[in-house]
């Protein structure tokens, strides 16, 4: 279940209503799927073959067509990232730069974990909000983010889009802003 730190505070938000509601307030959408609608033997496989990727599409079938249909996205896929992953410490170090899209950034998270870090409000400043199998987000369009993983290094996660080309980040400088 995600967990949302505010990082001026350290407060620490867990339970499903008690995120929802601060995401919520912060404009980005919080859903939770149920993870164990997979076969065991996918739910914490991180060397997916196509036919794999397509069983985890298949498996949430309906509510990625449900998030598609209200949110208007119209193409998804399935992203992995683990310590066998080519060069990923070099591709950690590219999406840990704060950046913004000109569409939402979605990601429903079915193994392992990652982490969003998301400016909010004023009053609120930088939040991380900490995803496991389960979780799904919707960073809207614009908003100054980025995308990582937890010290497991381990992730699958169904990503969804506007663009059938998908998204494109656009850097983003500010001054404000620790890792």
């Amino acid at each position: 279940m995600a967990k949302v730190r505010v990082r001026n505070t350290n407060e620490l938000i867990e339970g499903e209503d008690n995120v929802r509601s601060f995401l919520d307030k912060q404009g980005v959408l919080y859903e939770h799927w149920n993870p164990t609608k997979l076969p065991e033997r996918l739910q914490e496989n991180f060397e997916l073959s196509a036919d794999d990727k397509s069983e985890i599409l298949s498996t949430f079938d309906a509510e990625i067509r449900d998030l598609a249909s209200r949110r208007g996205y119209k193409t998804w896929d399935i992203v992995v990232l683990s310590e066998s992953t080519p060069n990923i410490e070099e591709l950690l170090k590219k999406f840990e730069q704060i950046h913004t899209h000109t569409e939402d950034e979605v990601r429903a998270i079915t193994a392992g974990e990652g982490i969003f870090i998301i400016r909010g409000d004023e009053a609120t400043g930088y939040f991380d909000v900490i995803l496991t199998a389960g979780d799904v987000i919707s960073v809207p369009e614009g908003s100054v983010h980025f995308f990582t993983l937890t010290e497991s290094k381990k992730v699958v996660a169904v990503r969804l889009f506007i663009e059938t080309e998908g998204w494109i980040a656009h850097p983003y400088e500010d001054p404000a802003f620790v890792k």
